[in-house]
């Protein structure tokens, strides 16, 4: 078996990204109060969850290991984002940190990309990458509700 091990540490980057959408999701979906905002942070969340499935089992499939928790930096990022929303958080606000996280989120899977990935990794990590952008047009559409 070839060592895979760049390629697994860089979709592990990626994994941690797609962890931490996941948290950053749980709390917009906690304090939005506009019913069709809520609906939407769930639909974008549900889509990361899909992306953590698949990437988890590409990096078994190729003999890596997926860390499969938040680590340090993904609890420091969402203590950021609690602290960043204040107590309210009107939901402009919340929007506003959605599509800021996801920008950091694509930005991170284009490094992601950019790095040492065979073309079955690139195609993976590029459909997240497409999907991480979808996501980002649903979020500022909320802002012209």
């Amino acid at each position: 078996m070839p060592d895979n091990t760049k390629k697994v540490k860089s979709l592990n980057r990626l994994l941690q990204g797609e962890y931490m959408a996941v948290e950053s999701f749980n709390t917009f979906i906690s304090r939005a109060k506009d019913e069709n905002v809520k609906k939407t942070f769930q639909a974008v969340q549900k889509q990361h969850r899909k992306n953590i499935e698949k990437l988890a089992g590409y990096i078994q499939d190729i003999g890596g290991r997926p860390h499969e928790n938040l680590g340090i930096k993904g609890k420091m990022a969402d203590m950021k984002v609690n602290i960043d929303l204040g107590l309210r958080g009107d939901t402009d606000e919340i929007i506003k940190k959605a599509v800021e996280g996801e920008t950091q989120g694509v930005n991170m899977a284009e490094k992601v990309l950019r790095g040492s990935l065979d073309d079955k990794s690139r195609d993976i990590a590029g459909e997240i990458l497409h999907k991480d952008r979808r996501s980002i047009d649903e979020l500022n559409s909320l802002k012209n509700r």
